[in-house]
């Protein structure tokens, strides 16, 4: 962290304990050469892959195929200036193996809308960056280094 950005940066074993609190994030994604955001609701694998259930149908299924993706969640308190954000990046592909796609249809996330056409999108978390922010941190890094400044 530099000296009163006010955010920390956070370890990947951090990050991906964070990720494992929420279930909706954000798939960053190219569609027809531009920039896409999508809310989705997901889960993590035992390997710590990002799963998206969508419908084969979607844009965003139809954009993966080993595409690099990022993926963010986060959680902000507004009120108390505290917060978190983490991002992955890595490939998206649709899980194939019927396996596989047996053990998510048990396990795997649902999907907000019922998809009778429903696929898997794995996303391998290749980098894993994350930050948090305290407001309250912040005000007291910057209350000591203004001391330090003025003492003798």
């Amino acid at each position: 962290m530099h000296h009163h950005d006010g955010f920390r940066e956070l370890d990947r074993q951090e990050c991906l304990r964070l990720l494992g609190q929420v279930s909706i994030g954000r798939i960053v994604y190219t569609d027809q050469a531009l920039p896409a955001v999508l809310p989705v609701n997901f889960s993590l694998d035992h390997d710590f892959s990002v799963l998206l259930r969508t419908s084969a149908a979607s844009r965003v299924a139809r954009a993966v195929g080993q595409a690099v993706v990022a993926f963010e969640v986060d959680r902000f308190d507004e009120a108390a200036g505290t917060g978190w954000s983490v991002v992955v990046m890595g490939p998206a592909n649709q899980v194939t193996d019927p396996g596989e796609r047996e053990r998510l249809l048990r396990t795997g996330p649902r999907s907000w809308v019922p998809v009778p056409d429903g696929v898997f999108i794995r996303i391998r978390p290749e980098l894993v960056t994350g930050r948090v922010v305290d407001r309250n941190e912040f005000r007291s890094d910057t209350r000591v280094s203004h001391e330090q400044q003025s003492a003798p």
